[in-house]
């Protein structure tokens, strides 16, 4: 009897795709900008400043913006389409892996971890922005926000990477840069790993998780010392 039919999964490493596998903060800000500019009110956001932002989604990017003019909900459910729109036609233009990224997840695969991604990201744009950068192929799973009903920081679509993978949830983490990953990771009862290098540096220590991340040349040590 294989192992997975007598429920030994295989270990798992899912991954948050935006501000954890690729610094996406670049062309999220331009198409927030695109839409503040179509609006008529310039550039509001920062490409630096507002990097963390961005990590939250297309609707945070819109709120923050037009909060600095006083305006509300009804511009950012306006231009929410179009932002969508503009980013899946300028997805790559500046977005690249971070550092190590790819070959840690490469030794992964050789080690025999399975591997996948999670992301609040609509799947379409994450299948888009995975096979343009090379590295779709790498991950045996992809749950985008509306793959499923719900998104992260519900459970669901976490388990739904670790099974699309062919992996078990109890020999899983999940790694991450926000508190939407820290909150995922407690709700479907595994670890989390936090990376360092994103706008928030190492205030993610601040939410508590299993083990934080400086670089991606340190990721085996640390899948290793988590689930083994």
């Amino acid at each position: 009897m294989r192992l997975k039919e007598r429920g030994f999964g295989m270990k798992t490493v899912i991954f948050d795709l935006d501000g954890t596998l690729a610094d996406t903060s670049r062309d999220l800000i331009c198409a927030a900008n695109a839409c503040f500019s179509r609006a008529g009110h310039g550039d509001l956001l920062d490409r630096v400043a507002d990097a963390a932002t961005a990590f939250r989604g297309g609707r945070a990017m819109l709120t923050l913006g037009y909060d600095r003019l006083g305006l509300g909900a009804a511009e950012v459910e306006r231009d929410y389409p179009y932002l969508l729109e503009w980013y899946g036609e300028n997805i790559d233009t500046h977005t690249v892996m971070y550092p190590g990224a790819v070959a840690a997840v490469e030794r992964l695969r050789s080690g025999g971890y399975a591997v996948g991604i999670c992301t609040n990201k609509p799947e379409g744009l994450a299948e888009t922005l995975l096979t343009r950068l090379g590295v779709r192929s790498l991950f045996a799973s992809l749950i985008g926000a509306d793959t499923l009903p719900v998104k992260k920081p519900d459970a669901a679509p976490f388990v739904a990477a670790v099974e699309q993978a062919g992996g078990e949830v109890t020999r899983s983490l999940l790694v991450g840069d926000t508190v939407t990953d820290r909150e995922t990771s407690r709700a479907a009862g595994v670890p989390s790993l936090l990376i360092t290098f994103g706008p928030s540096g190492r205030g993610v220590a601040d939410l508590a998780p299993e083990g934080l991340l400086d670089h991606y040349d340190d990721l085996d040590r640390e899948v290793a010392r988590l689930i083994g």
